[in-house]
């Protein structure tokens, strides 16, 4: 702790993460009040809180969508993750990607995802996987118990196994699709996978999930926006729509899990 002479109160140091610590000089006396740090969600929550920490959830790409979904989990804190991506962070990151800083270019992105997290809360559990998902290894989910999966990748093969998967293990799922090439953020909803429209991936996997006979009755996320026309060898996108898609996805698995006490 740091002691400011003029101010008279105790400065917490960067290492004090448990608690955030307040000083009131009242009556000659000093006054700490402890506050662990959720406790403004624990207000919104009640005795609810233990059952949204003890969720285990796994998320698949931790790029812009999948990156903010996790920040804002770890943040009404959840503790129990599984990460799963193979990319390393690149300076065209740096528009969209909340983990991606001048300093980290070249950090492979669950390595840094794994250190950010614990810095937000030192008590979470953050398995990393720095591979891609595939068929043949999507058997490496087997061991945790899931209870969530989000699907925030970019290959469609990847995101209808995970569909298939969770499908098999009766763990809820919910898929990104397509989040580039539109700059209105107000335009992304949650609905069933059969009800997407104007959405080039989604329009895929329909079609390839009718094929195999499973059922389009997924949640997913995705934007009424039609793409704009723009030929580029690189997806255009912007810092603002993937994160809304991040943080709705947060916003859905919170209020699902309130909905569905068991």
């Amino acid at each position: 702790m740091i002691q400011d002479p003029k101010e008279k109160h105790v400065m917490p140091t960067s290492r004090e993460r448990v608690f955030i610590t307040t000083g009131y000089y009242l009556l000659g006396f000093y006054v700490v009040i402890f506050m662990d740090r959720f406790q403004r969600f624990k207000l919104l929550v009640a005795s609810d809180y233990d059952l949204i920490k003890n969720k285990k959830i796994a998320i698949i790409g931790l790029g812009g969508v999948g990156g903010y979904a996790l920040e804002s989990l770890i943040r009404c804190g959840i503790e129990n993750f599984v990460l799963i991506d193979n990319d390393k962070i690149e300076i065209s990151n740096l528009n969209r990607q909340i983990i991606a800083l001048e300093e980290n270019i070249g950090y492979p992105k669950v390595q840094a995802w794994q250190k950010r997290g614990l810095a937000i809360n030192n008590e979470a559990n953050i398995t990393i996987y720095e591979e891609f998902l595939l068929k043949e290894n999507i058997t490496l989910l087997d061991k945790f118990s899931l209870d969530y999966i989000i699907d925030a990748c970019d290959t469609i093969t990847t995101k209808i196994e995970l569909i298939k998967y969770a499908k098999k293990h009766n763990i809820k799922i919910i898929s990104s699709m397509g989040t580039g090439k539109r700059l209105d953020a107000t335009k992304l909803t949650i609905t069933t996978l059969d009800k997407t429209q104007n959405d080039p991936i989604a329009k895929i996997m329909r079609k390839k999930l009718k094929e195999e006979n499973i059922s389009l009755k997924i949640p997913v996320i995705w934007s009424r926006e039609l793409p704009l026309k723009i030929k580029s060898d690189n997806i255009p996108s912007c810092s603002y729509v993937p994160a809304t898609a991040g943080l709705l996805i947060t916003n859905y698995i919170i209020n699902d899990i309130l909905n569905h006490k068991v």
